[in-house]
């Protein structure tokens, strides 16, 4: 489904367990900072309001979206760390860059999950222009930060029930 035909900031109710002791990691994008502050907050905004004390929330930063996959490895490596949150924005430009950047995101963030066994959640977003991106990031589509949070904690939740 399209975020066009759903807010990114409504979930399905979900009861998670105790989030207190969970750490979890955000990689953050420095390109289109913008967008990628608003995806933070709004990660950061879930985060808490489903009970991750502040002090198990580590957040780095990275210089692009290409660079989210190593920055996401680096942290999911870590025995301390229950899951990743890598946030980004790509946005559609006159070249390829935008279809190799993409690419390379989405199967380095898979590779990372799969390495490590542990949610690493793809919260970058792809859009066509920046109003797009505007709109999934705090604007009339919600967030895809909070999105991209509540799926590390659904996904922690189910690897605890596997």
């Amino acid at each position: 489904m399209s975020s066009a035909d759903k807010n990114l900031s409504v979930f399905r109710s979900t009861t998670l367990p105790d989030m207190s002791t969970k750490k979890i990691a955000i990689v953050v994008s420095e390109w289109n900072d913008d967008v990628t502050d608003a995806l933070y907050q709004g990660a950061m905004e879930t985060l808490r309001a489903h009970g991750v004390r502040k002090e198990n929330i580590l957040t780095r930063y990275v210089p692009g979206s290409f660079e989210l996959s190593l920055g996401a490895q680096g942290l999911a490596q870590r025995d301390d760390i229950d899951a990743v949150v890598a946030l980004g924005c790509v946005i559609q430009g006159d070249t390829k860059h935008f279809d190799f950047i993409c690419q390379a995101v989405a199967h380095g963030i898979t590779n990372v999950s799969l390495k490590y066994n542990k949610p690493v959640v793809f919260g970058v977003l792809t859009p066509n222009t920046k109003q797009q991106a505007l709109d999934r990031a705090g604007g009339k589509h919600g967030n895809k930060g909070d999105e991209a949070a509540m799926t590390a904690l659904k996904m922690i939740a189910f690897q605890k029930s596997i």
